[in-house]
């Protein structure tokens, strides 16, 4: 990370949950991975992770179209599978499963019909780009990145808010690859994830609705870049840096305090709070298939997190 600070603390993190060989049966041509830079996994990309009411883990697999469950025991179920590609996945508070769908747009899995339905899909009248990631927000705005092929190459990825009425509001329109994204503690500000300007940008709200003075609140360097993003209780920085097998906790001033490793693979993509006190991190490896765990007990330092 390209800094002046005072080495991060290292933290080591454990193999917790591995996706069973009998569900990454994509095939190794399959659209999705042809579209994909040489080298990304074949047949299953595990991203979104989510913790439900009752204490089940969920996420998504792009690559053949699923919501996975994931109990106290590590043992994986198929919630649903569907002819598309979710990206992410939040819970909502009322119990329904928001998805961004980089095929469709953004879809909800209704848990009792057992049926996924889309919300938006289009933005006057034009196709969504391919969508990334989704926030809720306390009065339930839902903020979304629309990150489609975008970089520095073609910075024209967006974030959009999608109010509690149904407005659809276009905040950027310029981000070369938005992707994970949280708000601050105040919700003043949308911290964003830009993968391929490997940093994370500040995006102040306006009391009118809009944006200004965005800014880049993190400036990383190596790997790929930063993809899901997270928050702690005293206003500090959750982030997974896919390429580089870390995940980064950052101090609300934006320093870093801590660096979790991964054991296994490179591609440290989401990341959830759980565990008692949700003081235990849980961090999908997307290369191995892998569910990381790590402990941040960490005095004075709790989870935040709400949907």
């Amino acid at each position: 990370m390209q800094m002046f600070y005072s080495p991060p603390k290292d933290i080591e993190a454990v193999a917790w949950a591995r996706l069973p060989d009998a569900l990454r049966d994509a095939r190794e041509d399959n659209a999705w991975t042809r579209g994909q830079p040489s080298g990304f996994p074949a047949k299953a990309f595990l991203e979104g992770p989510s913790f439900d009411r009752e204490g089940n883990l969920w996420c998504v697999d792009i690559i053949n179209g699923r919501l996975l469950t994931i109990d106290r025991n590590g043992e994986f179920s198929v919630a649903v599978q569907y002819d598309g590609w979710p990206n992410g996945l939040k819970i909502h508070r009322d119990g329904r499963v928001f998805i961004a769908d980089y095929k469709h747009g953004i879809m909800v899995f209704d848990r009792d019909t057992r049926q996924v339905t889309p919300l938006i899909e289009r933005y006057q009248m034009e196709r969504l780009k391919a969508v990334n990631d989704l926030f809720f927000a306390r009065n339930g705005d839902l903020y979304f990145t629309d990150q489609g092929l975008t970089g520095l190459h073609d910075p024209t990825g967006r974030l959009f808010r999608y109010s509690v009425d149904g407005k659809l509001t276009c905040l950027l329109n310029n981000v070369p690859s938005p992707n994970g994204l949280v708000m601050n503690l105040e919700e003043t500000q949308v911290l964003l994830a830009v993968t391929r300007g490997n940093c994370v940008w500040r995006v102040p709200l306006t009391a009118e609705g809009g944006v200004s003075k965005v800014g880049v609140f993190v400036q990383m360097s190596g790997g790929i870049g930063p993809d899901g993003l997270a928050l702690d209780s005293s206003g500090g920085l959750i982030i997974a840096h896919v390429g580089l097998g870390s995940v980064w906790v950052m101090s609300p001033a934006g320093e870093p305090l801590f660096r979790i490793r991964s054991p296994l693979g490179p591609l440290t993509t989401n990341m959830a709070f759980g565990g008692e006190g949700d003081r235990q991190i849980y961090i999908t490896e997307s290369h191995s298939g892998t569910i990381l765990r790590a402990d941040l007990s960490i005095p004075g330092k709790t989870m935040y997190s709400h949907v």
